[in-house]
């Protein structure tokens, strides 16, 4: 006779198996059968624990968000320096992209961009990061829209060019991916430091 998993344990293989449906079929084309079929389970049992797809995709989405925020955070904590800082912040986000490539699909993804519902909650995550981000920007004289702003430049920055990076545009290992942004991203917060010629 087959062992019962605890309702937790279920909830996290059914998760795990969506993520892998999901990030090689995208929310539109991915069902419900091909998740239950990956876990492993009848599709009843998916139900009991997601009522719809939509519900599972955000479930989803939260999940890898929290989880590239905390690798961040605690790079970020264990910095010895704001130039430190930076670099440990950046070599996350690409580490994250280079173990995790079927999370950062599904969060940057065109199944997210392309519906608005989980559009927002991809912002919310962005905005959480940008706001983090801000409370370490130390530059006299910038006041707390600026450090916003500066903020929003380097999560912006993060993505785009982990982005292309996980295709396999640029060509780079990830030290050295690591290496070329994080000098942007330090260069450029040090720019509103120096006095205008």
């Amino acid at each position: 006779m087959a062992t019962r998993l605890p309702a937790a344990e279920r909830r996290a293989g059914l998760v795990e198996a969506a993520l892998t449906v999901f990030s090689a079929e995208g929310f539109k084309v991915a069902t419900m059968d091909a998740v239950a079929a990956e876990a492993g389970v009848t599709k009843p049992v998916l139900y009991q624990h997601f009522p719809s797809k939509r519900e599972l995709f955000h479930e989803l989405i939260r999940n890898v968000a929290r989880s590239l925020r905390s690798d961040v955070t605690d790079a970020v904590g264990a910095a010895t320096s704001p130039h430190d800082m930076v670099r440990r912040g950046m070599r996350a986000v690409f580490t994250f992209v280079d173990e995790r490539p079927e999370e950062f699909r599904l969060l940057y993804g065109e199944g997210v961009r392309s519906d608005e519902e989980f559009a927002v909650e991809v912002r919310g995550f962005e905005r959480s990061m940008a706001d983090a981000i801000a409370e370490l920007i130390d530059i006299d004289g910038i006041e707390p829209a600026g450090r916003l702003a500066l903020a929003f430049g380097i999560v912006g920055l993060a993505e785009a060019s982990a982005r292309h990076w996980s295709l396999g545009g640029s060509g780079l290992s990830l030290d050295e991916v690591v290496e070329h942004v994080s000098d942007l991203a330090w260069h450029g917060l040090r720019a509103p430091q120096r006095k205008p010629d």
